[in-house]
């Protein structure tokens, strides 16, 4: 058994696609604008590696769960990167709003930014 698919909601699925590939670096692993479906995966990965379907938030469960999280500033999801700062400091340049400068807790070095799609994002130093 292994994952294969998680996902995560946003507002629209097209502008989403855009900022995690464009923005972010993740690559493209299925595009279908006109079935509003946009799925991404890792950088250099291949097409068997774990993809991140951006969701639809058209279902109202889903709508609130995604509402809920930011209005509490938590983050949906966690990406791991090897240079948070790098990452920040590269976002920041690229017009991305942090909560915040990167910060070390016993779990590690975090920063957590507003995807403006509907939902925190945290990157964690691996």
């Amino acid at each position: 058994m292994r994952l294969k698919m998680c996902s995560i909601h946003v507002k629209d699925p097209a502008t989403a696609h855009a900022f995690y590939t464009e923005t972010l670096g993740f690559e493209t692993l299925m595009a279908m604008p006109e079935y509003n479906l946009f799925i991404i995966k890792d950088p250099g990965a291949d097409n068997s590696s774990v993809g991140l379907l951006l969701e639809p938030s058209d279902n109202p469960i889903g709508a609130n769960y995604m509402n809920a999280l930011h209005e509490a500033g938590l983050a949906a999801i966690t990406f791991g990167v090897a240079d948070v700062q790098a990452e920040y400091e590269r976002l920041m340049a690229a017009g991305v709003t942090f909560q915040g400068e990167p910060a070390e807790d016993f779990s590690g070095i975090s920063a957590v930014f507003d995807d403006g799609c509907g939902n925190f994002v945290q990157l964690h130093q691996d």
